[in-house]
């Protein structure tokens, strides 16, 4: 839900990828709720999905495969990764939620993924901002227990995790 937003009757989730708002899409539909899509703005390339609040109301991580879903999801939403297979490998979480990112931080280390220290890349640019990166020797354990179903995040996540 990091790049949804809460309004009164429904959830909000935008992206560029259309592709990636359809598949949101056909998973509510999936689990018997009703969604809709549609671009925003005539010359944005900005794609949003929104359905009921109250489909999310009795969801909660009560499971290994639950926080496995959830950091997912914060993954394809906050998450970063090279773009060019030519960089060096590396898996990032960022956002200004310190307390937000502290415990998914502390969930990955639950799930036995291991994580660099929490820290804020330039205080000058931003001071509000925080990161923190998967160990190298963890993306693997990343990409089988977590994954991502983000359309572009998910095809260089599997070939970088080749590479390794």
């Amino acid at each position: 839900m990091h790049d949804g937003t809460w309004r009164r009757l429904t959830v909000r989730i935008s992206q560029r990828e259309e592709e990636y708002v359809k598949f949101i899409q056909k998973m509510v539909i999936g689990m018997g709720a009703r969604a809709w899509t549609y671009r925003e703005g005539r010359h944005r390339r900005l794609y949003v999905v929104e359905f009921s609040r109250g489909l999310l109301s009795d969801h909660g991580l009560r499971t290994r495969r639950d926080q496995a879903d959830y950091a997912r999801g914060y993954f394809d939403a906050e998450g970063g990764i090279p773009t060019s297979p030519s960089e060096e490998p590396y898996l990032y979480f960022a956002q200004k939620n310190r307390s937000d990112l502290v415990s998914l931080r502390r969930l990955l280390g639950r799930l036995g993924i291991s994580c660099g220290r929490m820290h804020n890349p330039s205080r000058r640019m931003d001071p509000l901002y925080w990161r923190f990166y998967v160990r190298r020797n963890s993306i693997r354990d990343f990409f089988r227990l977590v994954g991502s179903w983000h359309p572009r995040k998910a095809k260089r996540l599997a070939s970088m995790t080749r590479s390794l």
